[in-house]
């Protein structure tokens, strides 16, 4: 491909990304007041920076806080809000004291966002908010989440996904308007490292957690530790799996993960791979 026409390729793209960006303010200016929920990952995060430029006041980010929200992600997200000056509350959410949700089958996304909505269209009421929407992308309709049902039966509104936003465009539009998530790697909640069927506890999340800090620490940035009992099975993402497979950082890793609490130390040597646990449903 000649550079010209890389160039004319990308002029186009970045153009149609910018039209759905219209769109979508276009949308949510539509809406007289809205509860956007924030995980704090790129989706979420530009949703609630593109509704504050629609809605100022009247759009009001939301972050639920339990057990299965890492403390990084958090920290992250603080920072978020400090530099875009969003609105913005952490509320509790309780998903840990259904037994359906601890029980951990298939479709346990189902019961956390069931619950997360269920806290934010309260929220929404009380405070009269017109409606309660979330980030969920194009993309993200290939994928198996449960939780799109749970947002189905709340009437959540889905923006980018009305304005056809892709992960793609979500970052390139994050990236123009100087958002620090742009480039934050796919995260999802603490729970989905635990195989379907083991109980979700607050000590294996933060088993978990604590594994998944000792990698961050160590430099790597895209990963997941999934839990097998005591044995966590680490993927990190293909580009950075020779780093980790160097007999120095091998032995530094076993050593960290035993000192945490782990009994057993693999690297799963398929590298990251996102929902890698569906495979035991039959799925990805």
């Amino acid at each position: 491909m000649s550079s010209l026409i890389q160039i004319r390729r990308q002029e186009t793209n970045g153009d149609d990304a910018a039209h759905k960006e219209a769109a979508l303010l276009a949308r949510l200016g539509e809406i007289s007041s809205v509860v956007i929920a924030v995980s704090g990952g790129a989706d979420s995060a530009y949703l609630a920076w593109a509704a504050h430029q629609a809605l100022g006041r009247n759009a009001l980010s939301v972050t639920a806080i339990s057990p299965s929200y890492a403390a990084y992600d958090r920290a992250g997200l603080e920072k978020f809000v400090v530099h875009t000056g969003v609105r913005h509350e952490f509320v509790e959410t309780h998903e840990l004291e259904n037994p359906a949700y601890r029980a951990n089958a298939g479709d346990r996304c189902y019961y956390c966002k069931d619950e997360l909505f269920s806290v934010l269209d309260q929220l929404a009421q009380e405070r009269g908010f017109a409606a309660v929407a979330y980030g969920v992308n194009a993309d993200d309709t290939s994928d198996f989440r449960p939780g799109h049902r749970a947002a189905a039966e709340h009437r959540v509104l889905a923006p980018l996904l009305e304005a056809k936003m892709s992960k793609a465009d979500i970052r390139a539009l994050s990236q123009r308007a100087g958002l620090p998530t742009w480039d934050r790697p796919a995260s999802a909640c603490l729970s989905s490292r635990l195989p379907y069927g083991t109980e979700v506890t607050p000590e294996r999340l933060l088993l978990v957690e604590n594994g998944e800090a000792i990698l961050r620490d160590l430099g790597f940035k895209q990963f997941r530790v999934r839990l097998h009992d005591k044995l966590a099975r680490i993927e990190i993402a293909p580009e950075e799996l020779p780093l980790a497979m160097t007999p120095a950082m091998g032995t530094t890793i076993a050593k960290r993960f035993k000192a945490a609490g782990f009994l057993y130390v693999a690297l799963d040597l398929e590298g990251y791979r996102q929902g890698s646990l569906n495979a035991s449903l039959g799925i990805g």
